[in-house]
């Protein structure tokens, strides 16, 4: 028997998108050429992170390996104008029938209800201009670039809606909770009284162990003559097997429970044509469970009899003791392959365009804010939000950085400010981290 693949409907993962790659500060240098003009590369930008809709998956649960996903970053630039490469874009699939939204606010991002539909859940950084951008009339040899941009982090909640391939339906008491007991990893709780299930119990059921050859199976309660008009709970449970790939049709072989199997199958097939025509005209797997409180020559006997009245195979299983229950899983898992084949031959995941929004951009402050405040030591600290931005927006030598912060905030008034803070010749000022002695 192979490992069994838990059923996972929600999950959360913190996705994080490349950073850009900064700038390149350099100098053409070659022979007879002296005083070369500048010649530095752009940085690449960072990786984007796309979720992705696989009609190959049932489940999140190759989700549950790890918590942070991260995208490729992008390079430096060179000399030689270079540019750096982007980073490598990371491409997470997720079942069809995946909603996506963020963890922390609630917000709806995507419904990926489609095979191949997807989603861009965080953007690369922009790749910062390498210094031959900066070339000017008035500075011949810019010895600055620009910083790369920091790529989205976020943190996303995925919701699986769609419920199942395989939908398991039958009378109250014929075994469904113990078929799916025995096939997947559900826990269903299992009695001998009508009605003991209220809502579907899903489980994952895996041939390979691996998240392509899985498939997920739903016992749908409540089924009873009358259920597509409400009776029993069933017009309700109905509809979670609308989007199943195949129906597995459970009888009581053995008649258990005083009702005759043959019976109770054109019953519940009338409720589902009543419910709903192409629900009904799904492939039907007809399973005779109970088969070990009959001898093997009843059961064989009661198999040829129904079989030739719907005129379908019919699998005797037992969920008691195991009989055909392998079978029953091969059955059903080849219904859902073909399913999935169908989408699967329409659908190349390698060959989606993955369209991308703007990558991260940094864009400066429209105005040059300042503020000043004095500590307890009676000394001035300077803040100021475009600063911060610049700073984080070039790459310069740290002289030439604190030249340019210095000019930026005197144009705007720098001075002014200090004074009105009760700043006077030889108080200390802070900027940024720098120590400053304030002279009039």
């Amino acid at each position: 028997m192979n490992p069994k693949v838990e059923f996972v409907d929600v999950v959360d993962i913190i996705v994080k998108a490349g950073d850009g790659g900064n700038g390149s500060v350099s100098f053409r240098r070659e022979k007879y050429v002296p005083f070369g003009g500048p010649d530095g590369g752009d940085g690449g930008d960072g990786g984007f992170v796309f979720l992705v809709a696989d009609p190959t998956l049932s489940t999140l649960y190759h989700l549950t390996e790890k918590k942070r996903y991260v995208a490729g970053n992008g390079e430096n630039g060179r000399g030689k104008k270079q540019n750096g490469r982007n980073g490598d874009d990371l491409i997470i699939r997720v079942p069809v029938g995946t909603i996506v939204k963020d963890y922390h606010t609630g917000e709806f991002i995507a419904d990926l209800d489609e095979p191949g539909k997807y989603c861009c859940v965080a953007r690369g950084g922009k790749g910062g201009r390498g210094n031959t951008h900066f070339k000017s009339s008035t500075n011949q040899a810019p010895r600055f670039a620009e910083q790369g941009v920091k790529g989205e982090e976020r943190h996303v909640l995925l919701e699986l809606k769609l419920l199942a391939d395989a939908g398991l339906i039958g009378y109250p008491n014929v075994g469904k909770s113990s078929i799916i007991a025995r096939i997947s990893n559900a826990r269903p709780k299992i009695a001998n009284y009508h009605f003991t299930t209220l809502v579907p119990n899903l489980g994952v059921v895996t041939i390979d162990n691996t998240p392509e050859t899985s498939f997920v199976v739903a016992d749908v309660p409540g089924l009873i003559k009358g259920a597509s008009e409400g009776r029993g709970l069933g017009n309700v449970f109905l509809k979670h097997v609308e989007r199943c790939s195949v129906i597995v049709h459970v009888l009581d072989i053995a008649g258990s429970e005083g009702r005759d199997p043959l019976q109770d199958y054109y019953d519940i097939r009338k409720e589902l044509e009543f419910f709903n025509p192409e629900l009904a005209s799904k492939p039907e797997i007809v399973v005779g469970n109970k088969a070990d409180l009959l001898s093997p020559e009843e059961v064989e006997k009661r198999t040829r009899e129904i079989e030739k009245a719907i005129g379908k195979s019919v699998l005797p299983i037992s969920a008691v003791i195991g009989t055909n229950l392998d079978k029953l899983k091969l059955a059903i898992w080849n219904v859902v392959r073909e399913s999935k084949k169908l989408f699967v031959g329409t659908i190349d995941l390698k060959s989606v365009d993955f369209r991308k929004p703007e990558p991260v951009k940094l864009v400066l402050p429209d105005r040059v804010d300042i503020i000043v405040t004095k500590n307890e030591k009676g000394e001035f600290e300077v803040v100021s939000e475009y600063v911060k931005a610049y700073m984080g927006k070039y790459r310069k030598e740290a002289k030439l950085m604190l030249e340019d912060i210095i000019e930026i905030l005197q144009k705007h008034g720098l001075e002014e400010k200090l004074k009105a803070a009760g700043a006077k010749d030889g108080d200390t000022v802070w900027i940024e981290g720098v120590e400053f002695i304030f002279k009039e």
